[in-house]
C-alpha cells in the first residue's frame, strides 16, 4: 500500500448540461497531480488538507472532517472502460480526475473502515466516510451517469481528518491501524446505494 499522487486545485466555472437549473457551477473538482512518482514534490499537508486546495462548498467537501479525499487507483481502468464506452471517447484519466487529493494503490473500500487511523510516513490521518457523487462529478466525467455508477459500483473513495500535519512525499507506504472495525466504506457504501439515495444525481 502506497501513495502514488498528490493532487490540488482551486474554484472555477464547472459547465456542463448535468443539472436542470444550471449550466455551469463554481467547483473545485478538477484538480491536478502536484506530486506523483514521476515529480516527487515534497507537499505541505495542513489540518485542512493539501495547503493550497480549494473547496467550493464546505458544507459537503472539505473542513477539519473532510480535510483530504482519497482514492484508489484500481479503479481507474473502470472508469476508462465505462466513460470510453458511454462517451464514445478514448478516456485516459489522469490521476486526481475523480478530485482526489491522495490516489493511492494497494487499499480499496472493503479493506477501510470509519475510524481506522492511517499512517503515511510522519503524518497521521483517520477515516471519516465515504464520498458521496453529486451533479458536479457528472459534468467533471462529462456523462450523466456517472454519480449513478460510482453507488452502484461502490468505487466511491474516502474521507480524511489530518491527526498529525507535517510535509508528504509520495512514494511513501500506507499503514492502517484498525479502529473498532464495525463499519466499512464498502458497507457505506451499500447503505447508502440500498436507500435508493437518488437526489442530486439527475440521471
Amino acid at each position: 500500500m502506497r501513495l502514488l499522487s498528490i493532487s490540488s486545485g482551486k474554484v472555477m466555472p464547472l459547465f456542463g448540461s448535468h443539472h436542470p437549473n444550471y449550466k455551469s457551477v463554481a467547483s473545485a473538482i478538477n484538480k491536478e497531480s502536484i506530486s506523483n512518482l514521476n515529480n516527487p514534490v515534497p507537499v505541505e499537508i495542513t489540518r485542512l488538507g493539501v495547503a493550497g486546495d480549494e473547496q467550493a462548498d464546505p458544507s459537503v467537501h472539505g473542513g477539519l472532517e473532510k480535510a483530504i479525499y482519497v482514492y484508489p487507483v484500481e479503479h481507474y481502468a473502470f472508469w476508462n472502460e465505462l466513460l470510453t464506452r458511454e462517451t464514445k471517447k478514448l478516456v485516459n484519466l489522469p490521476l486526481g480526475a475523480f478530485g482526489e487529493n491522495f490516489t493511492i494503490e494497494g487499499l480499496l473500500e472493503t479493506g477501510v473502515y470509519i475510524g481506522d487511523r492511517i499512517q503515511i510516513g510522519d503524518l497521521e490521518f483517520t477515516v471519516v466516510k465515504l464520498r458521496e457523487p453529486c451533479f458536479k462529478f457528472n459534468a467533471k466525467m462529462g456523462y450523466k451517469g456517472a454519480a449513478k455508477a460510482m453507488l452502484q459500483s461502490g468505487f466511491s473513495g474516502w474521507y480524511l481528518r489530518v491527526n498529525q500535519m507535517g510535509t508528504l512525499t509520495v512514494g511513501l507506504d500506507i499503514k492502517v491501524i484498525p479502529g473498532q472495525r464495525v463499519t466499512s466504506i464498502a458497507d457505506q457504501n451499500k447503505t447508502l446505494f440500498n436507500r435508493g439515495n437518488q437526489k442530486n444525481l439527475w440521471d
